[in-house]
């Protein structure tokens, strides 16, 4: 039996419970496929696996290996060749040296795409471009993206711009040049938001980030709440009316992605890279919930 690396949990709790564990190496069955990783992205979806969250249809007990997004080479399949380089999403299972997915979960990575960038491309885009479609977003909205700065909201407002939206991102001060960059108009987080993006003109739907009080900000900005969606506050949502993402992943959208990523019509940034051995400082900077970009871990 083939061993891997992985860095797995044995008990929820904070970032240290994430070590380093040898466990047996998964095994491709019938349209699957088994990839060597090379880089797996970094969520807050995987922190809160961590702390004790277990997604729906997940089942098994510990130790558990969170991680939901890859890129690597495939090393066995019966429908690709084994060599071809892909990158893929998954529910858990990607802080590994291998995981195991059915083929219709990878799509090959372009040539000029950075194994990094690869490895953690799939939450921001997938993500942003549901919550867009769910919002509707489309020509003649205003568009404000909280948290614009981080990988979502990155990928958000170039989508959001493609569709002839206008849009507002909020950032710290250090991240107003990146946003513009982009095509958004920043504004500062913290007291005075909403008189802030008041001043900016109407705004017509939220995709929200960050929760706490930028959400409440969302909710008196505008009036139908079926057009405000939030990444975070799942547990208000409901009760406030507000949207969270409802979708699935898909390949073509991530080969659609990226490959406007790797033909340079789209950025997609890599705040930091982790080796396997610091899965636990990766999730001690996701939780900080600040930043510009990706953070990644590398596997091989």
């Amino acid at each position: 039996m083939t061993e891997m690396k992985a860095a797995a949990f044995a008990e929820y709790g904070p970032p240290e419970v994430l070590k380093i564990h040898t466990l047996p190496a998964p095994e491709a069955g019938p349209g699957q496929v088994r990839v060597r990783v090379k880089a797996a992205g970094v969520q807050p979806y995987d922190a809160a696996v961590r702390a004790g969250w277990i997604p729906p249809g997940v089942t098994g007990g510990l130790p558990r290996i969170p991680g939901n997004e890859f890129a690597g080479v495939v090393d066995q399949s019966d429908t690709l060749p084994v060599g071809t380089e892909v990158l893929g999403f998954t529910q858990l299972g990607a802080y590994a040296e291998y995981v195991v997915v059915d083929t219709g979960q990878v799509t090959p990575k372009p040539p000029g795409l950075p194994w990094e960038v690869a490895g953690g491309l799939t939450a921001g885009v997938q993500t942003a471009e549901i919550a867009l479609d769910n919002l509707g977003v489309g020509e003649g909205d205003t568009l404000l993206v909280h948290a614009a700065a981080g990988s979502v909201g990155t990928a958000a407002v170039q989508i959001a711009r493609m569709r002839g939206a206008r849009v507002i991102g909020t950032a710290r001060p250090e991240n107003h040049d990146y946003l513009r960059s982009l095509g958004a108009i920043p504004v500062e987080y913290g007291d005075g938001l909403l008189e802030r993006v008041r001043r900016l003109g109407p705004v017509t739907a939220v995709l929200d980030g960050a929760g706490g009080e930028a959400l409440k900000v969302s909710l008196d900005l505008v009036e139908d709440r079926s057009r405000i969606l939030t990444l975070v506050e799942h547990g208000q949502a409901e009760a406030l009316g507000v949207r969270v993402t409802r979708g699935e992943r898909s390949a073509e959208r991530l080969a659609r992605y990226a490959a406007l990523v790797a033909g340079g019509e789209m950025v997609f940034p890599v705040r930091r890279s982790y080796p396997l051995e610091r899965a636990a400082d990766a999730h001690r900077e996701i939780e900080a919930r600040h930043g510009r970009g990706k953070i990644v871990i590398v596997v091989a």
